[in-house]
């Protein structure tokens, strides 16, 4: 068995009942996205100094570089998946920045709190703990758990 299909599956044995699915695929989204937006808040004088003024000049991009890596170590269909979502990610906590309506971290905050207390709910009803608790690395499957569900829907192998 691929370490992919074993990490899937293993995360999705905590993961069976309904309502926490559909939870998981409100708060799984909110999640990585907050966590993105978080640290695209991270002053980044530092990168604009080395990069210049563009897209480098953020440490969400450099971080999201480094977990592109993994997903792709683990299979490359599914992280350029990932890909795409985390140009979505980054793109959003961009427009929300130059939207100066809160802060961007006071709204990835709130997102993050909010999100993982549905979490933490969808495991309750399931009656097992969240994946994470074991492992960490579980944090970033949790993505790619819900984007093998819309590959198989749309039939790319993964």
């Amino acid at each position: 068995m691929r370490r992919i299909d074993a990490l899937l599956e293993e995360y999705g044995s905590s993961h069976q009942n309904p309502t926490n699915k559909r939870v998981h695929w409100i708060c799984v989204p909110a999640i990585f996205w907050s966590v993105v937006a978080l640290i695209y808040s991270i002053p980044n004088d530092s990168l604009t100094y080395i990069f210049g003024s563009g897209y480098l000049d953020n440490w969400a991009v450099i971080v999201l570089g480094v977990v592109m890596i993994y997903y792709l170590t683990l299979s490359i269909p599914l992280g350029i998946g990932m890909f795409f979502v985390a140009v979505i990610a980054i793109s959003i906590a961009r427009l929300a920045d130059q939207a100066n309506f809160l802060p961007l971290w006071a709204i990835a905050l709130i997102v993050f709190v909010v999100a993982w207390i549905g979490q933490f709910w969808g495991h309750k009803v399931e009656g097992k703990k969240p994946s994470f608790f074991k492992d960490l690395q579980f944090l970033l499957i949790g993505p790619a758990w819900l984007m093998h569900f819309i590959f198989k829907k749309l039939g790319i192998s993964y």
